[in-house]
């Protein structure tokens, strides 16, 4: 079939991708062989630096996948690619061609991008350059650092499709707020990535772009929706990836890919210009958050831009300043610690279970007292009445998007948006009572935990991310672990923190044919468990922390990755 007898909406399919690969070829041809090197070792290339600053290399000829006990190279930390361009021994230039070089040899890869910023970022680069040898200071505290977005966030002269056809050549008007920020403090955007038709799914597929992969295992999902910024981070294509969470979007794949990601609390960081379906929606507010590799790149970056005063741009923002006293006082003391090892709805698999044991484990070693968190039927009620919003217009929201290009539907988005039928006012306010009754219960079970031995209340809540790991494409169903924490509007952290072992998990097989589902979710999580399939997948933790409390929620997660590296092992007894 030739593109002029496609179907109207491939043609446009067609048209699209090729002007994405057009860009990506002029690139290759001003860059030379030194792109050609990257992307014929896909994988395991090395990064180019400039021979002033040789750090950690990066090629050992495995897919770099960050985890709590991994090696982070200086790529990896805003702080060292700072210093070393203060200290004029690294471009931005040379950093910007850098990671584009790698986004390319990622997207090669995994099919991760969707619009290319090269042409504009390298500008940009240049004139920060010309800037740092002119002033002899950086712009801003993110001056040179490679940054990419997930494809909602508008960035002008650039689709945000949100991979619907009928978005497709047309190009945003202005930048979003997070982007102007980011560039007035020096960070420079190269790239837009991919995510699911309407953005509702926990992985990452659409007609417009096709499915995003897993680094590891290209049968496997690098779940979603923020899957592009995943697979792009887990293959160093960038420093700091952003993506939304409505459901657990950036926790998702971070988890999947051994990254670290932040889901804030909604009205903390700007949302103003960042393109999303059923917008207009405000039962449960999608929000915006970083993803890196680094845990302290993921903190600097937050700061950076609470401190930009947001809400100065985005009406919806909360006039807090970044509080470092609740980020600093949470890391000199024993913390207590909810840790919830099921949520009464859907079990979790072996690996899962195990790695989440041995993170308790170490925390109680370390001083920090570990009390059990039971929701009992909660959690289920709280996804109950969040599936009734989904669906609240009766899918009109995004049918009409996929209608405007004439695409079909991907699978798991029809079944959505034919959930159930329009509601009326009068029932949208009964359930806004229903949920405002359900968060109130929950903070009275949050309340209602303490310390078994002081009485002091909880300070976090530890949980999984998933109920597995990272499974084959299309299989993935029960996402409550995440959800909740959208529901009752709490901030979560996701740090990695082990994989799946042959080995440590194998004689979990056996429990298999004897365990009894407790209902159908359970029953197809507990079919997708493969140990040999999923050996080495990367399993993550929530931290979560009250609402608004992000900077809590920070400085707990950087407390338990110093002891699970090792680097404390001891807090300082509270007086």
């Amino acid at each position: 079939m030739t593109v002029t007898t496609m179907p109207p909406w491939q043609q446009v399919v067609a048209r699209k991708r090729e002007t994405r690969d057009e860009a990506i070829r002029q690139f290759l041809n001003t860059q030379g062989a030194a792109s050609v090197r990257l992307l014929s070792g896909l994988c395991g290339a090395a990064l180019t630096v400039p021979q002033t600053w040789r750090v950690n290399e990066l090629s050992n000829g495995t897919c770099p996948t960050a985890s709590a006990t991994s090696q982070e190279t200086s790529f990896d930390r805003i702080g060292d690619l700072l210093g070393a361009i203060s200290a004029g021994t690294l471009t931005a230039t040379e950093l910007c061609t850098t990671f584009i070089e790698r986004a390319v040899a990622a997207h090669n890869r995994t099919n991760c991008l969707t619009e290319i910023i090269f042409a504009d970022a390298l500008q940009q680069a240049n004139e920060l350059d010309a800037f740092f040898e002119k002033h002899g200071r950086l712009v801003g505290p993110l001056h040179g650092v490679p940054m990419t977005l997930k494809d909602q966030f508008d960035v002008k002269g650039y689709d945000s499709t949100l991979g619907y056809v009928g978005r497709a050549f047309k190009p945003a008007e202005q930048d979003c707020v997070l982007v102007t920020l980011l560039k007035q403090m020096g960070a420079v955007i190269i790239a837009k990535s991919n995510l699911p038709q309407s953005i509702m799914w926990c992985e990452t597929e659409n007609p417009l772009f096709g499915l995003t992969v897993h680094p590891k295992n290209t049968e496997f999902t690098a779940g979603g929706s923020t899957g592009g910024e995943g697979t792009l981070l887990a293959l160093q294509g960038t420093v700091v990836g952003w993506g939304t969470d409505i459901g657990g979007s950036i926790r998702i794949p971070s988890h999947m890919l051994g990254l670290y990601g932040l889901k804030p609390s909604s009205t903390r960081l700007p949302y103003q210009g960042v393109s999303v379906s059923t917008e207009g929606q405000e039962h449960v507010p999608s929000v915006i958050g970083p993803m890196s590799r680094s845990l302290d790149s993921l903190i600097d970056v937050t700061k950076a831009v609470i401190d930009s005063k947001p809400w100065d741009h985005d009406p919806k923002c909360a006039p807090l300043l970044w509080r470092n006293e609740m980020f600093t006082e949470v890391q000199s003391r024993p913390l207590v610690i909810a840790l919830m090892r099921d949520d009464g709805v859907v079990r979790l698999h072996p690996p899962v279970a195990r790695v989440l044991e041995e993170v308790a484990s170490k925390l109680a070693k370390s001083g920090h007292e570990i009390v059990p968190w039971k929701p009992g039927t909660l959690h289920q009620e709280c996804i109950d009445i969040m599936d009734q919003y989904y669906t609240a217009d009766g899918g009109e929201d995004i049918k009409r998007d996929v209608a405007a290009g004439g695409e079909p539907f991907i699978p798991h988005v029809e079944a959505l948006v034919n959930k159930g039928k329009a509601i009326s006012v009068y029932e949208y306010w009964q359930l806004n009572k229903q949920k405002l009754a359900a968060q109130k219960r929950y903070l009275d079970l949050w309340n209602s935990n303490k310390s078994m031995s002081s009485g002091k209340p909880i300070d976090i809540l530890l949980c999984p991310v998933m109920p597995h790991s990272a499974v084959p494409h299309r299989k993935c169903r029960w996402v409550g672990y995440t959800k909740v924490f959208n529901f009752v509007d709490y901030p979560s952290v996701v740090i990695p923190a082990g994989e799946v072992s042959k080995e440590l998990d194998g004689a979990a097989v056996a429990d298999m044919a004897t365990y009894q589902p407790r209902n159908p979710l359970d029953e197809w999580n507990w079919s997708l468990f493969d140990v040999d399939t999923m050996d080495g997948m990367p399993i993550g933790v929530q931290v979560v922390a009250r609402r608004l409390q992000e900077e809590k929620a920070l400085g707990a997660a950087k407390a338990i990755v110093d002891i699970l590296k090792g680097l404390n092992t001891t807090p300082e007894t509270s007086t």
